[in-house]
Parts: C-alpha cells; structure tokens; sequence
C-alpha cells in the first residue's frame, strides 16, 4: 500500500487528473499517531463524503512542535504506511508545517473534513474551499477515543503497578 503516499508536486498532479474525471475530492489532516477506532470512524465517514480521500499527516517535527517532544510514538514513515493500509484513504502525503494550509491551498479539495474538536469557523483552510466552492465538513469525535487516552492507559497499567513491566 505504500504506493498511496505521495510527494505534495506528485499528488498535486494525480489530483488535478481526478478532477478533470469529475471525481470529488476529501482532504483532512492529522497526526494519525496510535491510531485507534475514532481514527477509523472518522476517515471512514470522511471518504463516504466523496470519491478520493487524502491524509495529510503532520511530519515528525511538526507533530513535537504541536504536542511536544515525547510525541509522536510512531515515527511518520510508520504512521503514513498505517493509513495507506486503509481502505477508505485514498492517498497519504506529509506536511512539515505548523498548519495544512499551503498543502490545502495546493490541492484545492471539494471537501475539507475535521473532527469534532474543531469548529468549522476556525478550521485552518476553510476559507480557501469554501471561496472555490467547496464544504468544510465537523465530523464529532468517538467519546473517550484519542491517542493521549491510550497514553495514559498505557503508563497506568505498567508503571503504577510494580511488576508490570
């Protein structure tokens, strides 16, 4: 499945292609680290929103630059491959930037989708859609579903308990 992850220039290409086949286009973003069942419900749901579902995934630095040194668990060369392993994501590509904005702007999506900790007034690229005339699209979040939960989990089961580990 590695064949779904993409430079931005060569995505940019494939997608102005798909467009002038008529085929609609999702784009959302994220860090992807540890995925788990919100991660699924929510790309699942984004890709029924069209024809082709694009992942961008925030590179390592960023993703420290954004949760700080710890993060990510997963490297991005492991978080890209896991989301091109997934039926309903299209393509993968990586920004190294604070925000998707510039890749956004790139790749002029029909459909910009984020979860449900985002307002759509707030929504980095919002603009940029909608003024092309596309949607932005809040997708709510799974309760209790998020990879700092696992985290969490994770350091109370083995490091509270002796013998854990």
């Amino acid at each position: 499945m590695k064949e779904k992850i993409k430079g931005r220039e060569e995505l940019h290409r494939i997608i102005k292609d798909l467009k002038a086949k008529g085929k609609k286009i999702v784009f959302t973003n994220g860090c992807f680290d540890l995925l788990h069942v919100g991660h699924i419900r929510y790309l699942e749901k984004a890709r029924s929103l069209g024809d082709i579902l694009i992942a961008g995934v925030n590179t390592d630095r960023s993703v420290q630059s954004l949760k700080g040194p710890e993060r990510p668990i997963l490297p991005e060369e492991e978080r890209t491959e896991i989301l091109s392993g997934l039926w309903c994501v299209d393509y993968v590509t990586l920004f190294d930037e604070s925000t998707p904005l510039e890749l956004i702007t790139s790749l002029q999506p029909h459909v910009l989708v984020k979860g449900g900790d985002w307002a759509k007034e707030t929504t980095v690229g919002r603009e940029v859609v909608e003024e092309s005339g596309g949607e932005v699209v809040i997708i709510p979040s799974v309760e209790g579903a998020s990879s700092s939960n696992i985290i969490e989990t994770i350091l109370k089961r083995f490091l509270e308990k002796p013998g854990n580990l």
